[in-house]
């Protein structure tokens, strides 16, 4: 295995605005560490699971290889008038913290779950507290567990 990290990222787009303002905080740490990444954009929360468990499930052609060392999961729920914003919040947490437990993933979490846009932009702010950034961070530092541990080869 190479020594730099190949990591995907999913992002919800629901809010194009506030998904774009988080990729760009998990690009720029990833690019500062010398990681290679591709990016997937799926509609919103609820969907980054089901993106993360194809690619956990696809192969590269070449080597017959997983194709990805870590993920990176982007996107933002606001909170609305109806229990929408509980089900979403809950039911992507669980899967994404199921798939990571069930196929040992390095899994950087960046799904904001936030009572209105003003907190959404703090958060994802590169400026601020740059929560793409973050997760991505938290992502290659569970890829060097991994490491650490001797969980490679992909």
């Amino acid at each position: 295995m190479s020594d730099t990290p190949h990591i995907l990222i999913v992002e919800a787009r629901f809010y194009e605005d506030i998904a774009d303002e988080l990729a760009l905080g998990a690009v720029k740490e990833l690019e500062e560490a010398g990681a290679t990444f591709e990016r997937c954009a799926v509609p919103g929360a609820f969907e980054i699971p089901t993106a993360m468990k194809f690619a956990i499930k696809s192969m590269d052609f070449f080597s017959g290889r997983k194709r990805f060392d870590g993920y990176v999961a982007l996107g933002c729920v606001i909170r609305g008038e109806t229990s929408h914003y509980d089900y979403v919040c809950g039911e992507s947490a669980r899967a994404l913290q199921d798939l990571s437990v069930r196929y040992t993933l390095a899994l950087g979490y960046g799904i904001l779950t936030v009572e209105n846009r003003e907190q959404a932009w703090v958060r994802a702010s590169v400026r601020q507290k740059n929560k793409g950034g973050a997760a991505a961070r938290a992502c290659l530092d569970m890829v060097e567990l991994k490491r650490q541990f001797r969980l490679y080869p992909r």
